[in-house]
């Protein structure tokens, strides 16, 4: 379940959360167009499910067409778009064979009847606290199930009961493949994959490419595949829609033990569950939303029991028509209800040039659905988090014993990993030049870990000096007693012992009540969580230039072993950052900690008051910034530039108090702070302002203002012009909170500062004017400087007369 981010419009739909209200025209024809790019797809891609699980073909458009209106009506996520799943396939497919299809529906209704308890009990958000490795590991599981199952059906033969049995008898299916089947099967899958890439073709074939990309791949695809089937006129197995009888409206309750009916609805409600609630979030992401997960988690109850009512496949939230819904610019949940409507038109009144499409063909849709649920994306962020073990348990468990003994195979591994990260700890006994000994301890210290401490202990000299460094973690009582016996008999021999902790004073180390952090002495208790916290609390009169010698002591101690590999690379490689970053030099603003960065991603200018000298600006200009601009962008080819101002800055006040502009001769910082006269000019003229909140005061409005007239000084620059209208490099503008530790980004669209996490890549950035005129605006204001103005608002501060 791949989602990617993109760059849809903010929107605010006073009725989202509500029944449906009255609706401009224009957000008609967007919800239109929208729910007709989604029927497009829906309709194959249910066909296709419906096949792999055995069910009657009308099972997916029913529940396609339930998904889309009822969920469009109840659900809490207005542009997520439900219907038939494909995470669910392999188990519907278990179900029908093992109880059959009535009593499947039975099944469905019973698993939405306990989602609309579980939504009224309002544990939409228990349902999200799975491993990521778990959720990714059983969809690639059942990705690979349906992909071997249909793998069959594209050959002309037919799935067995279980993706082992597939396996097995895959090698005699290879030898005798149908011909047509297999032909029709290779050209759908060649088609729905190829059709993204017909616009990237060069010349008039990548325009002509980009008009047929309009339709939907997977309606392509199949279209394809069956009008050459039809004009060959190849015999192929065909669909076979039947009509709906009233007894097929009647679920039948299962046959069988009332544990595996129940573990069977049970399965069914999670699978569906947390699917359908991992795609709302994302979904809201997307659109820029907060949706009701309990309102959600409702709407999918009611939808399956209504689909199973009606002989419908269980329903889930789909990521690839929500992600559709969402790019193609739909603005509410009218999207979904009119895709629905649809659907359900469609398999009332089309069923004639439904009957024509081959199974191969949607044999092969799905099984190009199916491998793409193995992302190596996911693959690759599971390995980073070292999770990869659980995650391939599960992917093994769901293909070889089904996804509910599978997803538990995953959960028992995770807990086993968990359980061995808690006692796993190492213990490094390091010895010096001068006969003295430090021993490393890193992870939890418990009953575990004793023998390998003790081993450890007992081979260093017994008159050593011996210092004990402990991480911080865990340390339980066998581990702590043994420290103190050991320490007590190593000081009676004649040797010295001191114990130090990393992150905490020594409180749980040193039964004697002896406090340390580091490797300073002292009675304060700050309990750091990184190694610099706690300076306020040490004395004043503390030599700082102590404090300074015992900070890279405590690097070269704990932190280059860790980043020396790193180091050691971009000393052979170079630096290849990808982004300049100038900021200001106010030693509050930690650049590497509010951009989570390292060595090599950043290259950072910082300057008083984060100012970019204009070209044009009399007296004032320093060739010191635009020489890093240029290298930075012409040498080393970075593809953005932030500007980030902070709260609180002191060359801004200085600008207000007009220390730029005082009489008698001008010292090196009053040279400097006329590079922002600009800023006031354009405070006065249109101050910048925050799109959540109001501005503090009207220091703040010009703090936010100059990161704006930076950018647009900026592009001054004849290199960062030219890239910029090349369109490979990027402005960003961002500001920093002090007090509330909270960045702000400029939106590209509102012209306005908005919090980080409200944003989205694409919408991040600045969005600069016409050049001739923002040139030719620098240079009036370079030329004129500050003159005389009557504003109001920001003006009326006695500070920006002239």
């Amino acid at each position: 379940m791949t989602l990617d981010i993109s760059s849809a419009p903010i929107a605010s739909d006073t009725t989202d959360h509500a029944p449906p209200g009255p609706h401009s025209r224009a957000r008609w024809a967007q919800d239109l167009s929208a729910s007709l790019v989604v029927f497009l797809i829906a309709v194959p891609f249910s066909l296709g499910i419906a096949l792999a699980t055995g069910a009657p073909l009308t099972a997916g458009l029913a529940a396609a067409a339930v998904g889309g209106i009822v969920v469009g009506l109840f659900g809490g996520t207005p542009l997520q778009v439900s219907g038939p799943s494909a995470a669910l396939t392999v188990i519907t497919a278990g179900l029908i064979t093992q109880y059959g299809w009535q009593a499947t529906c039975a099944i469905t209704l019973a698993a939405g009847l306990l989602q609309l308890l579980l939504g009224i009990r309002r544990v939409a958000r228990t349902a999200l606290a799975v491993s990521p490795a778990i959720v990714h590991g059983m969809l690639a599981g059942v990705g690979l199930t349906i992909a071997i199952a249909q793998l069959h059906v594209v050959l002309g033969g037919s799935p067995q009961s279980s993706a082992l049995a597939n396996l097995l008898a895959l090698p005699k299916q290879l030898a005798g493949p149908h011909p047509s089947a297999l032909a029709v099967g290779t050209l759908t899958a060649v088609v729905l994959l190829g059709w993204p890439r017909l616009g990237r073709l060069p010349g008039r074939a990548g325009e002509f490419g980009a008009r047929l990309t309009k339709v939907p791949g997977p309606l392509a695809a199949v279209a394809t595949a069956t009008a050459l089937s039809m004009t060959l006129g190849l015999h192929l197995t065909r669909v076979e829609l039947p009509a709906w009888q009233p007894h097929d409206l009647v679920p039948d309750l299962p046959h069988g033990p009332l544990a595996a009916v129940l573990a069977a609805v049970l399965t069914v409600t999670a699978v569906a569950s947390v699917e359908s609630l991992l795609s709302a979030v994302a979904i809201d992401r997307m659109s820029h939303r907060t949706g009701d997960l309990d309102r959600e988690l409702r709407g999918q109850g009611i939808a399956n029991m209504i689909s199973g009512l009606l002989g419908g496949l269980p329903i889930a939230g789909g990521a690839v028509r929500s992600t559709a819904n969402v790019r193609a610019g739909a603005q509410s949940r009218w999207s979904s209800i009119l895709h629905g409507a649809w659907v359900l038109a469609a398999a009332l009144a089309l069923t004639g040039g439904l009957r024509k499409i081959p199974l191969s063909a949607l044999a092969a849709l799905v099984l190009v659905v199916g491998l793409q649920m193995v992302s190596f994306a996911h693959i690759r962020k599971v390995h980073r988090h070292r999770e990869f073990p659980v995650y391939l348990a599960t992917v093994l468990g769901v293909v070889l014993l089904g996804v509910l003994l599978g997803v538990a195979l995953g959960a028992a591994t995770a807990a086993l990993l968990a359980l061995y990260r808690l006692t796993r700890a190492h213990v490094d006994v390091l010895a010096g030049p001068d006969g003295s000994v430090t021993v490393q301890t890193h992870g939890p210290l418990t009953f575990a870990a004793v023998p390998r401490l003790s081993r450890a202990l007992a081979g260093i000299p017994a008159t050593a000096d011996v210092a004990v460094l402990h991480d911080g973690s865990f340390l339980d009582h066998a581990a702590y007693e043994t420290l103190h016996s050991w320490r007590s008999g190593h000081q009676a021999a004649g040797g010295r012992v001191s114990m130090m902790t990393r992150r905490q004073d020594d409180e749980v180390l040193d039964p004697d009540g002896t406090i340390r952090t580091g490797s300073s002495p002292g009675p304060h208790r700050c309990r750091a969580w990184t190694p610099w916290v706690g300076h306020h609390c040490i004395e004043q009169q503390e030599d700082p230039h102590s404090r300074l010698l015992d900070g890279l002591r405590g690097f070269q101690l704990h932190t280059a072993p860790l980043i020396r590999p790193e180091l050691a690379r971009l000393a052979r490689e170079g630096q290849t950052p990808s982004q300049l970053f100038l900021t200001c030099a106010d030693s509050r603003m930690v650049t590497s900690m509010i951009t989570n960065s390292g060595p090599g991603d950043l290259f950072t200018v910082r300057n008083v008051g984060n100012l970019v000298p204009a070209p044009f600006e009399p007296g004032a200009a320093d060739d010191s910034v635009a020489a890093a601009v240029q290298y930075a962008v012409e040498a080393l080819e970075v593809r953005s530039i932030t500007i980030c101002g902070h709260s609180g800055c002191g060359a801004m006040k200085a600008l207000l108090d007009g220390i730029h502009e005082r009489p008698g001769p001008p010292t090196a910082l009053t040279r400097w702070l006329r590079n922002g006269r600009g800023s006031l000019d354009r405070l006065r003229r249109a101050p910048a302002e925050f799109t959540a909140r109001p501005v503090v005061d009207l220091a703040e409005q010009l703090c936010i203002t100059n990161v704006v007239q930076q950018l647009d000084q900026l592009l001054a620059n004849p290199a960062v012009e030219r890239r910029v209208a090349e369109g490979t490099l990027r402005l960003v503008g961002m500001y920093f909170d002090f007090a509330t530790a909270q960045a702000y980004v400029l939106d590209r669209e509102s012209g306005r500062f908005s919090p980080v996490e409200a944003l989205d890549a694409a919408a991040a950035g600045f969005a600069p004017r016409d050049t001739p005129e923002r040139v030719n605006e620098i240079e009036q204001v370079g030329a004129a400087g500050l003159e005389a103005t009557t504003t109001t608002g920001a003006g009326d501060d006695p500070r920006l007369a002239a």
